[in-house]
């Protein structure tokens, strides 16, 4: 025994002792006595070991005492065991790997009170590894590697695919706006083409200047009410056109019926056109009644097919502008970024996804802008909002809400589906779970976005469910983490 240490004498590290443990009972006197060669047995007193991070030196095996691993989640450490059992190790247990991987401690590991170990230093395990188990050693890095490259070759296809589904239903967003934009063209050409033949018979006609200049006034007022014509409901446009229809057969113009529908969608009705015969006869017009309403329906045809036109145009660029937001294909990797340009872009993309989803935006607009791998969070609303809409079934509401929440920012994408129940919730952000059918899911998504949040930016990712109203809550730093700085 060694001296004492907090009461507790320190036992000499023996093949005796060492064979007590599990991890080391079927080892040889030879291998346990290069164990107590290399190693130690040491006395930890209450509180850490060693912290999630470090450079990974030492293998700890606990001889006698408590022991908790924590994994840190955000800006908390969360707990993932506790235990008294002795043999139980932590620690350098990757050394076999060498620098083919980052030799960190990948959690932290503390005690509860007064601690006895056995350490082993991170090259002598190597050492031991390498020596006394080849065949093992092959096969672990087989099985470790091989997990590794299979969790990254599916992570790449759910990216795939994801991108796949997002060109789709970009492909037919773009895709219908562009048809109306063509089918507006076509229809403009016949109106101007119509305007011009009715233009050359005014002109050939018996009108003089105070007529036409009368007609053209008409005409400039109709464009104009056009830009400010009301939104009406189906029942409201078919009482006015009726109406409308009625007053033109009443004024001898034949098929009113047939003009009366632009005449309502400009905002014209039967008070305007009183109002244009009394100007009309002032000008001498009376008995070109008929012909100043053609001339009318092909001015209002013409404003509205250019509405039309400059409207699919806008939907176009917009979803053009939101694609490029989305990709962040003009940006720097990490960069700071207004979350909620990031919200609207992705929302954009996943329209046809969405559907007849009712989307609720609760922006916090004083939320400042935070320094983000863009591309990669967009990546990370795209699998929330694409999971909240299936657990929806295609009907709900999905809440879009940021806040800020003391030193972070908060995003939180809520649904009203059936909610995530109890016996799988501590699971979902583990990789390849998933409660979706077989063929619909990866289990990737989630375990992707918790390594975004948490690993890329060291913020926090979680979830609060009951049967409607599920809520997964992104907390990102609004501060720059030191190693993400730029130089």
């Amino acid at each position: 025994m060694s001296a004492p240490r907090d009461g507790v004498a320190v036992p000499e590290c023996s093949p005796a002792l060492l064979r007590g443990l599990f991890l080391f009972e079927k080892l040889s006197d030879d291998q346990l006595d290069f164990l107590c060669r290399e190693g130690s047995v040491e006395r930890y007193p209450a509180g850490p070991v060693y912290t999630e991070g470090e450079t990974a030196t030492c293998f700890y095996v606990l001889i006698e005492g408590s022991v908790v691993l924590l994994r840190r989640s955000g800006d908390e450490d969360v707990e993932v065991e506790r235990t008294e059992q002795p043999g139980v190790y932590a620690g350098a247990w990757h050394a076999y790997l060498g620098d083919r991987m980052p030799q960190v401690y990948n959690n932290t590991l503390r005690v509860t009170r007064p601690s006895t170990f056995f350490v082993l230093d991170a090259t002598a395990l190597q050492q031991m590894m390498r020596t006394w188990f080849p065949m093992a050693l092959h096969l672990l890095e087989g099985l470790f590697f091989g997990i590794q490259n299979t969790q990254q070759a599916v992570s790449q296809r759910e990216r795939l695919l994801a991108l796949g589904s997002l060109s789709a239903g970009l492909t037919h967003e773009l895709n219908n706006p562009a048809a109306a934009a063509v089918r507006a063209t076509a229809l403009l050409r016949e109106r101007v083409a119509g305007m011009r033949h009715k233009l050359g018979l005014i002109a050939g006609g018996s009108l003089d200047r105070v007529a036409l200049q009368s007609l053209t006034e008409i005409q400039e007022e109709a464009a104009e009410r056009v830009a400010k014509a009301p939104v009406l409901t189906p029942i409201e446009a078919g009482d006015r056109e009726d109406a409308l229809s009625d007053w033109f057969d009443e004024h001898g113009i034949a098929d009113g019926w047939d003009l009366a529908p632009t005449f309502v969608q400009a905002g014209l009705d039967v008070g305007w056109f009183e109002q244009v015969v009394a100007r009309a006869e002032a000008a001498g017009l009376g008995g070109a009644l008929e012909g100043a309403v053609r001339w009318l329906n092909y001015t209002v045809e013409t404003e509205l097919l250019m509405n039309e036109i400059a409207d699919s145009t806008t939907r176009i660029s917009t979803l053009v502008g939101a694609a490029k937001q989305y990709s962040q294909m003009d940006r720097a990797p990490y960069n700071t970024t207004d979350l909620h340009e990031l919200l609207d872009s992705t929302l954009i993309m996943l329209a046809r996804k969405i559907g007849d989803v009712r989307v609720v935006k609760d922006y916090d607009r004083t939320l400042p802008a935070v320094p983000v791998y863009a591309a990669e969070l967009n990546q990370v609303w795209t699998n929330l909002i694409d999971n909240a809409c299936a657990a929806m079934g295609g009907s709900g509401t999905l809440t879009v809400r940021t806040a800020r929440d003391g030193d972070r920012a908060l995003v939180e994408i809520g649904d009203t589906g059936p909610g995530v129940p109890e016996d799988v919730r501590d699971r979902i952000f583990e990789p390849f779970f998933t409660t979706k059918p077989v063929g619909e899911g990866t289990g990737l998504g989630l375990d992707i976005s918790w390594r975004i949040v948490v690993r890329r930016h060291h913020g926090d990712l979680r979830v609060e469910s009951v049967p409607g109203d599920t809520r997964f809550q992104v907390r990102l730093p609004l501060e720059p983490h030191a190693e993400d700085e730029e130089p």
